[in-house]
């Protein structure tokens, strides 16, 4: 099969993750992919895996971007030369410049939805939804069901997948501690864009309370986002500046989780939680909120420990419970390992999507290839 994927921007991000894991096992599997964005710092990686990258000016977030159009008229040349069998859309902009290049080409469009989407009513109106629709988690697709009215049979569901090969390894956990200048403190972590909705606020506010029975501990709070600044007034007002360090982000995930001794996932709303996933891969105790996805990723207690949302006294209790007890952090950081290896792998989610574009091949009338 010869596939175009379109992103807006190949820089660190759960979708990146997830375009370098699915491209990566399409191409391992002899297909042929093709990766239209803006480009980013994940390009290298791309182009490691063999995928072909074509540049176009995807930088938007405004789905009647003049971006949108020219990148049409780019690729509409580029589809047809390459006699590109399906495309495959992974946001709002970019399911509009699919669904355009689809519908004037006679391609099947595929669209990825990682999350939650507001129903605004140019999304109810101008969908753009294509032949198919991938929702990463049960929870998306009942979403996507209730507040857009899709139809039940046009969604598949395909979890996130993780190449666990890559997770696991807790080698570099002394250089990189004692690079942050962490020796012997216990390190809290997250890594998510700052962002309201991923609920970093209630995280800093348990911390706060962490750190008067643990007075040294360590929050890494890793991402970018248009709320840094308010979190960084939180931090300071709260008096917990010495004990938190905000990180950009981090270009390879593996090393940071092997630094911490607890991952907190404290989303308000998650469409399943890549970084959740890979936290659990790399076999470190998890804490995160009964929302979304998450809640089916952790089984309280069994695999990590589950807290309400937005409830900061329980968030610090969970982490200080974990602190409190070394042989629980272990237990239950093996059993999140296994869970992933077991129920998310790379290969699983590799072989539903080309299930996936079967079903859209055969929905166009094209032979799968």
């Amino acid at each position: 099969m010869r596939i175009l994927f379109i992103a807006n921007h190949l820089n660190v991000g759960g979708i990146s993750s997830y375009l370098l894991t699915l491209t990566g096992g399409l191409k391992q599997k002899g297909h042929q992919v093709y990766l239209a964005s803006s480009g980013g710092e994940l390009e290298d990686k791309f182009i490691q895996a063999g995928i072909t990258l074509v540049k176009v000016p995807l930088k938007t977030k405004n789905e009647i971007s003049y971006k949108i159009f020219y990148s049409f008229w780019k690729l509409r040349k580029f589809v047809r030369e390459l006699n590109i069998d399906l495309i495959h859309s992974h946001s709002r902009t970019t399911q509009v410049l699919a669904d355009l290049l689809g519908r004037w080409l006679a391609k099947p469009h595929i669209f990825t939805c990682h999350g939650f989407f507001k129903p605004k009513i140019s999304r109810r109106i101008f969908g753009c939804w294509g032949q198919r629709v991938i929702a990463i988690s049960q929870q998306v697709k009942e979403h996507l069901i209730i507040d857009f009215k899709l139809e039940e049979a046009k969604i598949s569901v395909v979890n996130n997948g993780i190449d666990t090969k890559n997770f696991g390894d807790f080698s570099t956990r002394s250089m990189l501690r004692k690079d942050l200048g962490i020796n012997d403190a216990f390190i809290v972590g997250i890594i998510a864009r700052l962002s309201d909705v991923k609920g970093h606020l209630y995280l800093i506010r348990a911390m706060q309370r962490v750190v008067k029975i643990f007075p040294t501990a360590r929050l890494l709070i890793i991402g970018e986002g248009k709320t840094k600044n308010a979190l960084i007034r939180q931090v300071d007002l709260l008096g917990i500046k010495e004990n938190v360090l905000f990180i950009p982000q981090a270009s390879n995930t593996k090393d940071m989780l092997a630094a911490m001794d607890i991952f907190v996932m404290p989303s308000l709303q998650e469409g399943l939680g890549l970084a959740l996933m890979e936290a659990m891969a790399q076999g470190i105790a998890v804490v995160g909120c009964a929302v979304g996805g998450i809640k089916t990723l952790i089984q309280d207690k069994v695999n990590g420990l589950l807290v309400a949302p937005a409830d900061a006294p329980a968030l610090a209790q969970a982490i200080m419970t974990l602190l409190n007890d070394c042989p629980l952090r272990r237990t239950l950081g093996t059993r999140a390992r296994e869970f992933i290896m077991a129920n998310f792998s790379k290969e699983e989610m590799v072989a539903k999507t080309e299930i996936v574009y079967q079903q859209s091949l055969g929905v166009m009338g094209k032979e799968y290839k």
